[in-house]
């Protein structure tokens, strides 16, 4: 369990500091641009290591179970991760659906990490989707605040075509990605049969 929790402490304090600005703006400044980006994504790295082989750790050893989901959760997780993928591809193909949501990706991660913390009852767990969820939660207040006023809606609406195809790329690419979950992807990742 140290690990799982190191590894939550490492990854979310280094994405803790997009929140800070005027600390990740003195830390830039003091070891420059190229080099904080650097340290970020190799301490985001060792933390996700650390994440991933601590929660696999702590699911096979002491790992107290903490409430017992009712079996009809399940349905619900499924229902709830359906999106999941799709915003995420939204993400990275700005179209309408990112100008509606403005933040995919966060809505993504809030929605995956509910849907697991419905369905799994046991201490690491709830360490690793409840970190995951109040990330996500206390990132996105933070961009409300530091909106910069730019309207993604105009620039959505402006690209047209490109608008509309990268929203099926979004919907077709994510329910694909679900599928793939769904039947094999989720045994194979984390060890734990869906169907």
């Amino acid at each position: 369990m140290n690990m799982l929790v190191g590894g939550i402490a490492l990854f979310f304090g280094v994405h803790m500091l997009p929140i800070l600005s005027g600390t990740r703006a003195k830390l830039r400044e003091a070891v420059g641009a190229g080099a904080y980006k650097g340290l970020f994504t190799l301490a985001s790295a060792v933390g996700l290591a650390l994440i991933v082989l601590g929660y696999g750790a702590a699911r096979l050893g002491d790992n107290p179970q903490i409430w017992d989901p009712p079996a009809g959760l399940r349905h619900l997780a499924m229902l709830l991760m359906l999106p999941v993928f799709i915003f995420l591809i939204a993400a990275y193909f700005p179209g309408r659906i990112k100008a509606r949501l403005k933040h995919p990706m966060l809505i993504a991660v809030k929605t995956w990490a509910l849907a697991h913390l419905l369905v799994n009852g046991d201490m690491a767990s709830g360490l690793l989707f409840g970190s995951f969820l109040i990330w996500a939660i206390v990132d996105r207040i933070s961009l409300k605040r530091r909106a910069t006023g730019t309207s993604t809606a105009a620039t959505v609406a402006s690209a047209g075509t490109a608008s509309n195809r990268n929203d099926a790329i979004a919907i077709v690419g994510g329910l694909a990605i679900y599928g793939g979950i769904v039947f094999w992807g989720h045994e194979f990742l984390a060890g734990v049969p869906i169907i």
